[in-house]
């Protein structure tokens, strides 16, 4: 199978960068050393991987408790995607970024990015086919035969061309058409079904008033971790000790989030994305609806963040199905995460 190139090319990295940067640069989430720690591991840039809703709670909760300060940085920046992630990391321009296990290791696969993920947030890929209840109303694989889809160009590509390899679908036989994010064409019925996020796009168009139908690709032969955290090799080696109290103040932040499902949606309201006119309602069970991708049986055993051998072999079949040809020594490295909670093992805790 053929891989689709990413609209954004790790070969060209810092003029991409510093595109991004330009767009996405933001003074929301930004906390002064003096209100935790001392700063000593300095200020801390992560790339998110879309706006700021209540996707990012657990951010939300790190920042505003002064989890990362505790943990020793000093001013921290989160700024909002969709953009370049892996190339805003690779080039440093950001110290960690949230993706996905298939769009980072297409990157490393095509161009040799220096990249790991040392932890992910969701268990679960979000990733769905999204179609109306009245009308594609895809409800397993077979049923996108025939049909016309909506797909993101770039990543979202690769991912739509490897749900059709997985489940025995020739490609001739379904309708691939270019959309933006914006579920609009789906709700005009203009498509069929829409590549979409099962805790963003599918609670937006329900919130509609249309019953929706949901293929996810998680649960129909496409398992990878998402909203995972990425970092580059020389940060691993040279900085193990900032990773290591990242993933701290990710966990801590996250166990509030999870917590507190209520508050992360206010922030992201009222705070962290307010100039986005969010809808409280949509962002509370996108709250409520994104735990299920957090917490698995796994989780409950090892602790957030953490990825099981059994899941990390079910990532590799994923990226060997969307044609991408990578070890996974090459993408992951949960070297750091696991010394953490050995250190301290009350951060295995989940809320009650």
């Amino acid at each position: 199978m053929t891989i689709r190139h990413r609209a954004v090319r790790a070969g060209a990295l810092l003029s991409a960068a510093a595109l991004v940067l330009t767009a996405c640069g933001s003074d929301d989430g930004e906390a002064a050393a003096a209100s935790g720690g001392e700063g000593d591991l300095g200020d801390l840039t992560l790339q998110l991987s879309w706006i700021k809703n209540a996707e990012f709670a657990g951010e939300f909760f790190a920042d505003s408790q002064g989890y990362y300060q505790d943990a020793g940085f000093g001013s921290v920046t989160m700024d909002p995607g969709p953009g370049a992630i892996e190339t805003l990391v690779a080039t440093e321009d950001a110290d960690f970024g949230l993706s996905n296990a298939v769009s980072t290791a297409q990157v490393i696969a095509e161009e040799d990015a220096p990249l790991k993920i040392v932890g992910t947030k969701f268990q679960k890929n979000p990733f769905t086919i999204l179609s109306r209840a009245d009308g594609g109303n895809i409800a397993t694989p077979q049923d996108l035969v025939g049909k016309t889809i909506g797909v993101q160009a770039g990543g979202n590509e690769t991912l739509f061309d490897a749900l059709l390899e997985v489940n025995g679908i020739d490609p001739a036989d379904v309708t691939k058409v270019p959309v933006e994010y914006d579920p609009a064409p789906l709700v005009d019925g203009e498509v069929d079904g829409f590549l979409a996020y099962l805790t963003n796009e599918s609670i937006t168009v329900q919130s509609l008033g249309i019953e929706v139908t949901n293929l996810p690709f998680a649960d129909n032969g496409l398992p990878f971790v998402a909203e995972s955290v990425i970092t580059t090799d020389r940060m691993i080696a040279e900085e193990p000790e900032k990773v290591k109290a990242f993933l701290e103040a990710e966990i801590r932040g996250w166990q509030d989030a999870l917590a507190d499902p209520a508050e992360g949606a206010r922030m992201a309201v009222e705070e962290y994305g307010s100039d986005l006119q969010l809808d409280m309602t949509k962002e509370l069970e996108q709250s409520e609806v994104q735990a299920g991708l957090i917490v698995t049986p796994d989780v409950e055993t090892n602790g957030l963040f953490t990825i099981s051998e059994d899941l990390i072999e079910q990532n590799m079949t994923t990226l060997e199905a969307a044609g991408i040809e990578l070890d996974a020594a090459d993408l992951f490295d949960l070297s750091l995460l696991e010394e953490l909670l050995e250190e301290k093992p009350e951060l295995t805790e989940l809320p009650s």
